[in-house]
């Protein structure tokens, strides 16, 4: 396990000091107080933060404001959102992460949950040799090795400036210690969530009084999850895979049939990849590689839309609709088939996001009518020439800028808290292909390239990103959760900004619609087309789903030409947008 450590660098003082009257705000006396506003556009000169709780979006603004950097200010967020964010934020998930420094260093930070060492590819199906309804959803099982609290401590380590990582943890252990106001959009997770969540008699004695769930207007106290982040914050990982924290997570999964041990905790690291690059319109873009599927579907699909003058055909026309429709079913083709953990499977990257895969794929479009995908194409051949989860960005005054996704997969994971350690379980042992070709709860379908394998990583759709202007400067940091539904609301916010040229606050608010190949329905959101646009798509050959639904929670900051930012919380959640 690596050490703790402080380390000599360009000192930061105290951040108690100017987190203490931040947090007198927001948890005011020791009884019910107003709700923080969560408002969703914020502009300033000097840094950003955007997130989906205001607590955590506060905490990450004064964090900046006393002098640490985006990374630091991102571990204060994330850590944070743990404890007033539990449907998504965690300890007990995982994510990944996107920075890029104002001195050029990037980071593709892959802290995403491993699969336990006794877990093998059959571990979901009954007897039948079918899939077991909910086994890998909402049993001990369901849970991967937690690898936010080692992701999140080495991204400080690495490009921090806060000198002590524990000034950083500080916020989150004074929230859950004291508690928090529960405002309504989480007392309505806890809500529609309550069935599952009653399962655990860890979750009810950590969460529950007088019998039920906190609702609006309550203090939410967690004392044994402060305890644990006392823990991670004095020994870093030391404090989280080993010791009373790892015991109590042994212990659990002994009383319930879960399969961690403390041989994989011990053993979990997270891993530092290279940023996978792309180009749209001039623009650099900066994202995930796999295990997540999203950086890879998000450049494909990029490379298709660049073969149209999207920003001539109109965001909402029926010509820039079809085409956004087919290069999303090719890209999910292609994801089911070809995207898996790179230490296990040889995912052919350079081929899917090359310019000749992208003509090749483009050759069986057509712009008159919708065509049909059978299966994944073959990009083996090319190389490049020359449902819950949480998102948040942070820009600072030096241009440094972080772009995260983490999650639990399902709302509040498993639904299980750890008895005595207060952080709920992830369920992503549910995003590895159960049985192939068999859709898992987002009706994503997957290969033996994402087969469960003890030691694995699940694939995802999370796709934090970075982009790059012509001019060489920041241009915009967004991501977003979604499920499956993730990648193409990144696809479309950014497309929104650089084809449509719309500010960002009303490119994340723009309606949005969604295609994965299987099933063969399009989603949409009410007004993202009107009813004689969609009506003559379906003369095309296109269908869509019966009802509109919501798609997405984009959190993204762009950096307009005069140095200003503009934060947008996405209206669709409870977030946030702060700024200085």
């Amino acid at each position: 396990m690596a050490p703790t450590g402080s380390r000599r660098r360009a000192r930061v003082g105290p951040l108690r000091v100017a987190v203490a009257p931040v947090l007198a705000l927001l948890l005011g006396p020791l009884g019910p107080a107003t709700p923080v506003r969560n408002d969703q556009v914020a502009v300033g000169r000097k840094g950003a933060v955007v997130a989906a709780d205001p607590v955590a979006s506060r905490v990450g603004l004064a964090v900046l404001e006393r002098g640490g950097n985006a990374v630091d200010a991102a571990v204060a967020t994330f850590l944070t959102l743990a404890v007033v964010h539990p449907q998504a934020g965690n300890l007990g998930g995982g994510g990944f992460l996107v920075a890029r420094m104002a001195d050029g260093r990037t980071m593709a930070l892959d802290f995403r949950e491993t699969a336990p060492g006794k877990a093998h590819k059959d571990m979901f199906l009954g007897e039948d040799g079918e899939v077991a309804e909910g086994k890998s959803l909402d049993t001990a099982l369901a849970a991967g090795v937690p690898g936010s609290p080692y992701g999140i401590w080495l991204a400080w380590k690495r490009l921090g400036k806060v000198e002590e990582f524990e000034r950083l943890v500080r916020p989150a252990i004074e929230l859950a210690r004291r508690g928090f106001v529960v405002d309504r959009f989480l007392a309505e997770a806890f809500a529609e969530d309550r069935e599952r969540l009653e399962r655990w008699d860890g979750t009810k004695a950590a969460w529950w009084r007088d019998g039920r769930p906190p609702s609006i207007g309550d203090r939410f106290v967690q004392a044994d999850l402060a305890d644990t982040l006392e823990r991670l914050a004095e020994k870093g990982p030391e404090g989280f895979y080993t010791g009373p924290t790892a015991d109590k997570v042994v212990a659990e999964m002994r009383r319930t049939g879960g399969w961690i041990t403390a041989a994989d905790l011990a053993a979990y690291r997270p891993v530092e990849r290279e940023v996978l690059r792309g180009k749209y319109r001039g623009h650099e873009v900066l994202t995930m590689p796999p295990p997540s599927s999203g950086g890879v579907a998000l450049l494909q699909m990029l490379r298709l839309l660049e073969l149209r003058p999207m920003g001539e055909l109109g965001c909402s026309s029926v010509r820039g609709a079809h085409w956004l429709i087919e290069a999303m079913k090719r890209a999910y083709a292609d994801r089911a088939r070809w995207l898996g953990d790179p230490a296990f499977f040889e995912v052919p990257v350079a081929g899917l996001v090359s310019e000749g895969y992208a003509k090749k794929l483009a050759e069986g479009m057509r712009d008159d009518r919708a065509t049909a995908v059978e299966g994944p194409g073959d990009p083996t051949g090319f190389r490049e020439e020359s449902r819950e989860t949480t998102h948040f960005s942070v820009v600072d005054a030096e241009g440094n800028a972080v772009s995260c996704t983490t999650t639990l997969n399902s709302g509040f994971g498993n639904g299980q808290v750890v008895t005595g350690a207060g952080f709920v379980l992830n369920n992503e042992m549910d995003d590895f292909s159960a049985k192939p070709g068999v859709p898992n709860q987002f009706g994503l379908v997957g290969a033996e390239a994402n087969a469960v394998a003890a030691g694995k990583r699940p694939l995802s759709s999370m796709t934090p990103t970075i982009v790059v202007g012509p001019d060489g400067a920041l241009r915009l940091v967004l991501g977003s959760p979604g499920g499956g539904r993730i990648i193409t609301t990144v696809l479309q916010v950014l497309s929104n900004v650089v084809d449509h040229g719309l500010p960002v606050e009303v490119a994340v608010r723009a309606p949005r619609l969604h295609q994965q190949w299987r099933p063969a329905e399009t989603s949409w959101e009410l007004l993202a087309l009107s009813k004689d646009t969609r009506a003559r798509l379906e003369e095309m050959g296109h269908r869509f789903r019966a009802e509109p639904s919501v798609m997405g929670r984009c959190q993204a900051i762009e950096r307009l030409p005069d140095g200003r930012y503009v934060a947008a919380a996405d209206p669709r959640s409870g977030g946030a947008a702060v700024a200085y």
